[in-house]
């Protein structure tokens, strides 16, 4: 019997087993077998992570967590969540190899994903030009003539910020009206450096090691004009992956777990959630982390206080409690 299990492995999953093997808790964490690390796996440069001034590549950071984790105690096991329960006061976690885990506290930090256009050149250039967030890589674009695609609130939102950095940007959006809300478009037509192409979806990604241009396709004749780029910022949005606890957990109208408050308790005792499964907002790899962080320190709190009340039951259902 395990004291916590943590399923994800991203800044908020290792996070939380850091704070957790620090205090005792021997935690398993569930990685995933095909993308252990989350989405920093997929972007090269990191530059507004503290501690780390000259940068680090994506990848060397996760490995840095983990690391860490490691280094006190945590367990890593590389494979997939295929159901839980978590009803009761023992959790169990099946894995894809058919294992089964018991614990007393379950810590649910599996991300969310952005939503991609599924078409030629994404996963290729993908951290060499193409990017779904424009506070992780806005900065790389200075002075560059980009391009943003969608037409809701966080597509006019990536748009103006990026007004910082790039020369031009362009919002490509399928239709010839927007989704945003009023005074997200306001901004978005003040700002000179935006200009709008309508009725147009991109249908390849240019570039060989790096990208170059799109090529757009015309929704209302159908024809098809290249468009040259230094980068391509994809926003038609992200869904949390909470597939696994649909019918297990409270939501929010965003999709996200809800959690109570400041807190990473949810609706079920015993099961806490942290990073961006439970942030529609930020979504970044820090408040992901300080995410994880309190989720560690909220299921301690909570077997601290199974084992208090354990010295009012009987012996024999105490070493139940707390095994």
């Amino acid at each position: 019997m395990r004291k916590v299990i943590i399923i994800g492995s991203g800044p908020a999953g290792f996070t939380a087993a850091i704070y957790a093997a620090r205090a005792n808790l021997e935690p398993l964490l569930i990685a995933s077998s095909v993308e252990v690390g989350g989405e920093l796996m997929n972007t090269t440069e990191v530059e507004n992570y503290p501690g780390f001034p000259d940068g680090i590549q994506g990848p060397d950071l996760m490995s840095k967590f983990q690391a860490q984790a490691e280094k006190f105690g945590t367990e890593v096991v590389y494979d997939d969540v295929t159901s839980l329960s978590l009803d009761g006061p023992v959790k169990k976690v099946v894995l894809g190899s058919g294992a089964e885990h018991e614990a007393h506290t379950v810590i649910y930090a599996t991300g969310s994903a952005y939503r991609k256009l599924g078409i030629e050149g994404e996963e290729r250039l993908s951290g060499y030009g193409v990017s779904w967030c424009a506070t992780c890589d806005g900065f790389f674009f200075r002075e560059k003539t980009i391009a943003v695609v969608g037409g809701g609130d966080s597509a006019m939102e990536e748009a103006t910020f990026l007004t910082r950095f790039a020369d031009k940007v362009y919002v490509i959006h399928r239709k010839d009206t927007l989704r945003a809300s009023k005074i997200m478009q306001e901004r978005a037509f003040a700002n000179e450096k935006i200009e709008f192409i309508w009725n147009s979806e991109v249908t390849s990604i240019e570039g060989g090691d790096a990208l170059t241009g799109v090529t757009l396709r015309d929704t209302v004749d159908g024809s098809s004009r290249e468009l040259a780029l230094d980068g391509l910022f994809i926003a038609i949005g992200n869904d949390p992956r909470t597939h696994l606890v649909h019918d297990k957990l409270d939501l929010t109208p965003e999709g996200t777990i809800w959690v109570d408050g400041r807190s990473s308790r949810t609706s079920v005792p015993g099961v806490f959630a942290a990073g961006d499964v439970i942030d529609p907002t930020y979504r970044q790899a820090i408040t992901a982390a300080g995410s994880g962080a309190v989720a560690a320190l909220d299921a301690e709190n909570f077997l601290a206080d199974l084992e208090d009340a354990s010295v009012e039951v009987p012996a024999a259902e105490a070493a139940a409690i707390i095994a």
